[in-house]
């Protein structure tokens, strides 16, 4: 069984799966057996997700079809 590469969670990637998904901060937070705190933590950079909650998101963007794409900077005028 070939083992997949873990996705980073970065503040805007959790920020986007919470949008796909229709859930507030503390809607996801509820969700996940968390705070909604530590939601907002993550989104504003503060913490990055680790251990299990990696393996939740992870697992949550695959079922709901999640495809992140990061915005492109504008281009220099």
């Amino acid at each position: 069984m070939a083992k997949r590469r873990r996705q980073q969670w970065d503040g805007p990637r959790v920020r986007a799966l919470r949008y796909h998904l229709g859930l507030t901060q503390g809607g996801m937070a509820a969700q996940m057996g968390i705070r909604q705190q530590t939601v907002s933590e993550w989104e504003r950079g503060v913490y990055q997700p680790r251990g299990a909650s990696v393996t939740l998101l992870s697992m949550v963007a695959e079922r709901a079809a999640f495809r992140y794409q990061a915005e492109e900077p504008a281009p220099d005028t």
